[in-house]
């Protein structure tokens, strides 16, 4: 029986095999920790993902592998890369077509709405790390060695995402708190459901036309918002005080991740939060078909919480 990996159990992976099970296909869920969700067609499979062997031998007769792995963000430049040379080698062994989720920051800063043919051009370290990632892929599409492709996102929004804004500001709002965020707070910003991502990302892997392998898709947003329209929206759907927000500022977060590690690391990001940073969505939208998930609803759920787990 036909059967898909994905590899990372956090919130868009344990989706990505919940969309995948519920279609019908079975499921093999690999993790570090083994966990995910209850299902008669989810294996869960506790490995580390950077043991080449061992997972080439998990994916052997898998027909896709979903690369929805990531490492603490503190530890992206170290950890990152080896864990998707694995992924990938794993993907050209088995003849598995290769999904790898991604994000923007290889586009490096931009002032326009990115769409996906925009060139790589990172500025940053986990910006190269991104851009490496698709690049190494991508080459070896090219070659012939494996079908790849990449979906990328922008800041997470939905039950368990684990972002700058629902670690920064959510909780404080919620709590009746005054809540700091880094950057612009009236900057326009293109937000995105996991459930949307997953989504894609299944709808990415069941492409009828080769030609639309060997590329990125953007995963359509939930919404474009200033971070103080999202924060205003989220508190009244709430039902708490109208938020106190401040920006903080690029020394002041500099500052505090003098302390922090995984703070320390949005440092460099600075520049997403500081900017409009849109998503144009259209190819996504008339090629795979995929649409968004009302912003109200994607709030409501951020608001109630709930994580499927981590790598």
């Amino acid at each position: 029986m036909p059967f898909s990996v994905v590899v990372g159990a956090g919130p868009v992976g344990c989706t990505t095999a919940r969309l995948v099970a519920g279609s019908g296909q079975d499921v093999r869920l690999v993790s570090r920790s083994g966990r995910g969700p209850r299902h008669d067609r989810i294996e869960t499979v506790a490995v580390d993902a950077a043991d080449t062997a061992g997972l080439t031998e998990l994916t052997l007769g898998a027909t896709t592998l979903f690369n929805c792995a990531m490492p603490r963000y503190d530890r992206w430049p170290a950890e990152f890369p080896p864990l998707a040379a694995s992924l990938l080698s794993a993907a050209e062994r088995t003849g598995a077509d290769y999904v790898l989720l991604g994000n923007t920051y290889g586009y490096g800063p931009v002032d326009v709405p990115m769409t996906e043919d925009l060139p790589m051009a990172p500025t940053t370290v986990k910006g190269k790390v991104r851009a490496r990632m698709w690049t190494d892929a991508l080459m070896a599409h090219e070659e012939g060695r494996v079908r790849a492709v990449e979906v990328r996102s922008s800041e997470y929004l939905g039950a368990g995402a684990a972002s700058a804004y629902t670690l920064m500001v959510v909780p404080a709002v919620l709590a009746g708190a005054e809540a700091a965020y880094p950057g612009d707070l009236d900057a326009r910003k293109s937000w995105n459901h996991v459930g949307d991502v997953a989504r894609t990302l299944v709808a990415a892997s069941r492409q009828a036309s080769g030609t639309d392998w060997g590329r990125a898709w953007h995963v359509p947003p939930t919404a474009t918002l200033s971070v103080r329209d999202l924060t205003r929206r989220l508190a009244h759907l709430a039902g708490v005080a109208d938020p106190v927000l401040t920006a903080m500022s690029f020394e002041e977060l500099r500052k505090l991740g003098e302390t922090d590690t995984v703070i320390a690391e949005i440092v460099e990001m600075y520049y997403v939060n500081d900017r409009p940073h849109i998503l144009d969505p259209a190819t996504t939208r008339t090629r795979l078909g995929v649409g968004a998930t009302p912003i109200d609803e994607v709030l409501r759920e951020t608001i109630t919480g709930g994580s499927e787990g981590a790598r």
